[in-house]
């Protein structure tokens, strides 16, 4: 199997009139999503080659599911641009991807005039109306396409100011989705609920599980999660089973004590990933829902989805580390320390950098060779042969169990509400703020906690007003501390580490 629509095809004969995605105001079947993607496959062959880049500006929607497949029938690869982002980081991913067309809605038109699209807008509405089912232009394509032609590319925040771009071949999520699934225990009797945003790699999980088996995907609407009351109320209404969430969404729902209004009773799977779960969040999880399985799944975009996984098989406490787990079937997952020594499960809580090897990882970063070429590189323990790797820049140990734990960063780059961020591009976007004349962003760990400390007049709010012209929300930092000068180095850099211990007392 070399391509995502084989399994697509192959579950629409199987359940052509079973509800594939569903969301807050439309359903689209298996055989539905087939005709419909076909339609816009061939509208968007029609304008650029294939192996090329189709962001899709849209909601989340099941008509996104439908542009997704379709840039994959044009044999093209998809990105999904969320209308809610600053004009000017969208710009930035245009001008990066320098596509040939754009699929989007007549409902994003107010966005557009904030854009410079590069090639031709095309509209979703246009492309059910006007496109070929069958389309020799299509076959074509799919006759040569080939396991290792790229999936999907999802932008993640960049050291340098500039969102980084990862892109994923068809063969890693035709080699992880199968061993996801047969681990978690997902077939076609699931309804997943659908809570990740479709440009973070955890939606690949519930979009091509579905695909894969034969379940359902429900996509919950982004407002639901203000609302723990109408959120449990959604998941129950539509008998959902499965959730494969981040642990902020999860955490969501302890912490307004979500559980005294009402339990989900259809849910028997949690996955969780992004962050460090804590403790003691997922023990009221495990009260609410005793006969659920609880699973923490570690791995960045990079890798595909997640490289290890962890199936809870006790109660938790407060406090307590839960680990990363073991590496998932056909995933090398190893510790280097700084001299690029193997660490050993014999090493117990010997502190190393987590890499990965196996056809798991992601093809690169688009357009960017310098930033690939530093992350994706040579194992270092295999001098006979190439052998690529990727360099997590994530901390982890071995703990007396044998399992792997997750420690920390290992440089600026954090894990905040389920996103991946680069401290360096709030940094970039703050020093474009009049009156502001220098910034050191930080971490704080404990209190999950964005701070911001900055040389200037300019007050929070006009800081604020500034940088969501660049940034979306979940990178705006959650303090700003004003000071009259930062603390530096004896090299002339910004000496973090004082800042730390004068405000973080």
């Amino acid at each position: 199997m070399t391509n995502i629509l084989d399994w697509l095809e192959m579950t629409a004969a199987r359940v052509p009139f079973k509800t594939a995605f569903s969301d807050e105001e439309n359903k689209i079947t298996y055989e539905e999503l087939v005709r419909q993607a076909k339609k816009i496959g061939d509208a968007v062959a029609g304008l650029t080659p294939a192996g090329k880049p189709v962001p899709v500006l849209m909601e989340k929607s099941t008509e996104t599911v439908e542009c997704f497949m379709g840039a994959v029938y044009a044999g093209c690869f998809y990105i999904m641009l969320d209308p809610h982002f600053p004009a000017e980081r969208l710009n930035t991913i245009l001008q990066t991807l320098s596509p040939d067309v754009m699929l989007t809605t007549r409902k994003e038109e107010d966005k557009l005039k904030e854009l410079s699209v590069p090639g031709t807008v095309l509209y979703y509405e246009d492309c059910v109306e006007k496109g070929k089912e069958e389309s020799e232009v299509l076959k074509e394509r799919r006759l040569n396409a080939l396991d290792t032609d790229p999936l999907y590319a999802n932008f993640t925040s960049g050291s340098t100011g500039v969102p980084k771009g990862v892109v994923v071949s068809h063969r890693s999520v035709l080699d992880f989705i199968p061993v996801f699934t047969k681990l978690m225990k997902i077939t076609e009797k699931d309804i997943l609920a659908n809570q990740a945003p479709f440009d973070f790699d955890v939606s690949v999980k519930d979009i091509y599980s579905a695909i894969y088996t034969g379940a359902t995907a429900v996509l919950v609407p982004k407002k639901m999660f203000s609302v723990p009351t109408a959120l449990l109320d959604y998941l129950d209404g539509n008998e959902v089973t499965t959730l494969t969430w981040a642990v902020s969404a999860l955490c969501l729902i302890t912490t307004f004590n979500g559980f005294s209004y009402k339990i989900p009773s259809h849910v028997n799977k949690v996955i969780f990933s992004g962050e460090v779960m804590p403790g003691k969040h997922l023990r009221k999880w495990q009260e609410a829902l005793p006969e659920a399985t609880f699973v923490n799944v570690y791995g960045p975009t990079e890798i595909t989805c997640n490289c290890t996984y962890y199936i809870v098989d006790h109660k938790v406490e407060a406090g307590e580390n839960i680990p990363a787990g073991l590496p998932f079937p056909n995933e090398g997952v190893f510790l280097l320390d700084d001299k690029d020594r193997l660490i050993t499960k014999d090493d117990v809580e010997k502190e190393g950098e987590i890499c990965v090897k196996g056809t798991c990882l992601a093809l690169g970063y688009f357009n960017n060779p310098e930033q690939t070429k530093k992350a994706f590189v040579q194992n270092p323990l295999n001098s006979c042969y190439p052998e690529t790797i990727y360099r997590t820049g994530d901390l982890g140990c071995y703990g007396k169990d044998g399992l792997l734990y997750y420690n920390s960063r290992k440089d600026f780059q954090i894990k905040h509400m389920g996103h991946r961020i680069e401290l360096g591009e709030i940094e970039s976007a703050m020093d474009r703020v009049d009156n502001l004349e220098r910034c050191c962003v930080l971490f704080r760990e404990e209190k999950k906690k964005i701070c911001a400390f900055y040389e200037g007049t300019i007050d929070k709010a006009g800081i604020v007003a500034e940088i969501g012209k660049y940034l979306p929300s979940f990178m705006i930092p959650n303090e700003f501390i004003q000071v009259e000068h930062l603390p530096v180095t004896k090299n002339g850099k910004v000496d973090r580490n004082a800042l730390k211990e004068q405000y973080w007392k």
